[in-house]
């Protein structure tokens, strides 16, 4: 891995992010400075991930769990990014430094949490929030989703353009005295799908064409669909199996008593 920030190289990635350095006054030597930081931190963070991501195979109701480590290139957009978010939040004095980028950029650390069927969030929320000390849930949804379920429990929600779902949690812990956040992302296998495609192509157009975008927003609902078809599956094979158990009792008491009666 390269390990020294090379600033050509970024910008030829990165094009548009000059016009952001220059607008926000962004420090090329921090912006190296924090590269550099992050890189001799990877291995940690990669250790602290597998930790996460192994508690959470132990679940039942999980179907697969991924972990992975922001990459550095990636991390230095998104710092130069959310400048300008952040002198919102904090002043216009505000800077990205070796000392706070932790703390302001979240999702360093990242779990992906797939489960099959919608109902199985419920007990895969539950667990999280009470394994970990979770500092922040929101939950991403389509325009036009049934949001009950997470304003019951006071979840944030956010309606996403894109048609994203997918409910993230940021958790503290503490491996050492200094505090690590991670990032746990929870969605059905169909809504990662979706998610890994609409990925591939917002980070592979500056601007989505509109086919794309339009053809994006019929295969959501698409998703959505299969999701809705997922669950009442589930929920007829189960009672289906409920049934089964029922009728094998009642031939097994009538086998039962006509034996009774012949004796």
């Amino acid at each position: 891995m390269i390990t020294d920030f090379n600033l050509d190289e970024f910008l030829l990635k990165y094009p548009y992010t000059l016009k952001l350095i220059e607008e926000n006054k962004i420090d090329i030597a921090t912006l190296s400075s924090i590269y550099e930081d992050y890189i001799t931190h990877m291995d940690a963070y990669q250790n602290h991930g597998d930790f996460i991501a192994n508690i959470l195979r132990s679940q039942e109701s999980i179907h697969t769990v991924k972990s992975r480590m922001k990459e550095p290139d990636r991390l230095i957009e998104k710092v130069i990014r959310k400048v300008a978010d952040r002198k919102l939040k904090y002043g216009e004095e505000f800077q990205f430094t070796v000392e706070n980028y932790k703390d302001e950029i979240n999702d360093l650390i990242g779990i992906r949490v797939i489960h099959i069927f919608k109902e199985q969030w419920q007990e895969i929320h539950e667990y999280i929030v009470s394994t970990w000390n979770v500092i922040e849930i929101t939950a991403n949804v389509r325009e036009g989703d049934n949001v009950d379920v997470f304003k019951n429990l006071d979840i944030e929600v956010r309606s996403r353009a894109s048609g994203y779902r997918s409910v993230h949690y940021l958790v503290e812990f503490y491996p050492t005295n200094q505090r690590v956040i991670a990032e746990i992302q929870v969605r059905t296998i169909f809504e990662e799908g979706y998610g890994e495609i609409d990925h591939r192509l917002r980070y592979s157009h500056i601007e989505i064409p509109e086919i794309l975008k339009s053809n994006l927003l019929l295969f959501n609902r698409i998703i959505g669909s299969a999701d809705e078809m997922a669950s009442l599956i589930n929920i007829l094979s189960k009672e289906w199996c409920e049934k089964e158990v029922t009728y094998q009792r009642i031939i097994e008491e009538q086998r039962l008593e006509i034996e009774r009666l012949k004796k």
